[in-house]
């Protein structure tokens, strides 16, 4: 694709200036450039179907009336031919001849339509001699005139012009209009599959008082009803919890999230996220939620073999459950343990080229010596669990091992698409980690939570034991296309080009 942005800006502003001329050559004549309902009986796609079976040289003897942008035309002589697209890619041929639409009309055609513009032909459906199913145009009208040049396809598309100028990529590119009807079945299928597990969707609050759910660095903004600082969610979490304790035993949210922190190929700070809890289950019964939704969507979407850029991945069978410390330990070839100290790790991490921050424990160390030396390796789906406490502040102590807690992460193809937890629920402990995660965040740690005190308050009035996902849309999207997020994301964020 080549944007109107790379070719020459005098070209640029000459082709602009020309389209503009006519315009106002429309305006002129009182034709409206941009009317308020083209004439249309039929979607291009209709016509397709409707009037397939015609032979070669073949008239259907009836009529129709079709809109599309012009992606083809060729003005040569006493006839005319122009392609059309439609929203979903389906393309048809129009035809104007000398003989049907007289010589004004035509003449009009072959000054006035552009590439890019929409149009509405309306006339009899034949089959062209060459077999091309067209419409002979007995009129035509201009839908809406394009005022750009129309990009073209060839090979070696930049990626930056594709997600900045995402409404240009989804004209040319097939590709592009298919992972937007490829995320949008991937988000209604796991919604089908809850509501099969008559679970209930809500949503929750964007604008917070206090973030929490994640350890993660919040957008700030201001009320200025309230006078109030405010923060955008980080986690659908808290609030989610909060209608499990009131009584909505299985419950879920699909809801943007924003996090202000890094852009790379796996992280983008506004993404989507699917949060589900669900009372007397615990991490067990959500790996099987998890395995369920993910199925569904690759049943969905054609098969559970996937090929990707890091190898075959197979989501039939057993997925494989992983401790981290025995992980870890194998990959580093020394025992590590829960009591293995810091300084014990840290030539670990020097001798495999992992940087560490001065200031960190055992247990954030094992975390990233995890995720450098162990996470990549993972390639068939993975249940990483029976992780340190610090991990994740809002999962209940380990069942059998007080040294850990009841929490996985899901890795597949090497990288994380969603954890669950057994949830922590006894309001004594949950506030003496919520206490410390605010001790952090007050010492200057933007990452760290902040105490809760309506969640807490929410949990001392008893909430039941409960099992609870997050999953990310976008990266479950980058799993079944094997592309990155910014691709995945309809209009990622972006830089702001230059100048503005």
């Amino acid at each position: 694709m080549t944007s109107d942005e790379t070719l020459p800006v005098d070209d640029l502003n000459e082709q602009m200036r020309f389209r503009r001329q006519k315009r106002e050559s429309l305006l002129h004549s009182g034709v409206e450039p941009y009317p308020v309902k083209p004439a249309r009986t039929h979607s291009l796609a209709q016509v397709r179907e409707q009037f397939a079976p015609l032979e070669p040289g073949e008239s259907s003897g009836q009529q129709a009336a079709v809109v599309g942008r012009v992606v083809f035309i060729r003005n040569s002589g006493k006839l005319c031919f122009a392609t059309l697209q439609e929203g979903d890619g389906t393309r048809l041929q129009v035809m104007l001849s000398l003989a049907e639409i007289g010589t004004d009309s035509l003449a009009d055609w072959k000054s006035l339509v552009d590439l890019g513009d929409h149009v509405s032909v309306h006339g009899e459906v034949i089959s062209s001699r060459r077999g091309e199913l067209s419409v002979m145009a007995h009129t035509w009208a201009m839908a809406s005139k394009a005022l750009r040049p129309l990009p073209t396809l060839h090979a070696g598309v930049n990626e930056e012009t594709r997600v900045r100028q995402r409404y240009v990529d989804l004209m040319v590119r097939e590709e592009a209009r298919q992972m937007v009807r490829t995320r949008a079945a991937i988000t209604r299928t796991l919604r089908e599959t809850l509501h099969q597990r008559d679970y209930i969707e809500v949503e929750t609050p964007v604008l917070q008082l206090v973030h929490g759910g994640a350890t993660a660095r919040p957008f700030e903004t201001h009320l200025n009803a309230f006078d109030q600082k405010m923060t955008l969610r980080i986690a659908l979490e808290l609030y989610l919890k909060r209608a499990v304790v009131g009584g909505i035993d299985r419950v879920y949210e699909i809801g943007r999230i924003f996090r202000n922190e890094g852009v790379d190929s796996t992280h983008s700070p506004e993404f989507t996220m699917l949060e589900s809890y669900e009372a007397y289950a615990d991490q067990f019964v959500m790996a099987e939620r998890m395995q369920e939704m993910i199925l569904a969507c690759a049943d969905l979407l054609g098969s559970r073999t996937l090929e990707t850029a890091q190898g075959t991945i197979e989501l039939d069978g057993e997925w494989a459950w992983l401790g981290v410390y025995p992980g870890l330990s194998a990959v580093v070839d020394l025992q590590v343990t829960p009591e293995t100290d810091a300084e014990e790790l840290r030539p670990i991490a020097e001798r495999h080229g992992v940087a560490l921050d001065p200031s960190w424990d055992a247990a954030k160390i094992v975390l990233e010596l995890f995720s450098e030396l162990v996470e990549p390796t993972l390639i068939q789906p993975t249940f990483v669990y029976d992780y340190p406490p610090s991990a994740q502040p809002l999962a209940r102590p380990h069942r059998d091992d007080p040294r850990l807690i009841e929490a996985w992460d899901l890795i597949i193809g090497g990288m994380e698409r969603g954890t669950a937890f057994s949830e922590l629920i006894d309001p004594v402990i949950q506030r003496e980690r919520l206490t410390l995660q605010s001790r952090r965040s007050a010492a200057g740690d933007d990452e760290a939570m902040q105490l809760d005190e309506d969640f807490l308050r929410a949990l001392e009035y008893g909430a039941p034991p409960m099992g609870g996902i997050g999953l990310g849309i976008d990266r479950l999207v980058m799993l079944f296309t094997d592309v990155g997020i910014r691709e995945s994301i309809l209009f990622p964020i972006l830089r702001p080009e230059a100048g503005q």
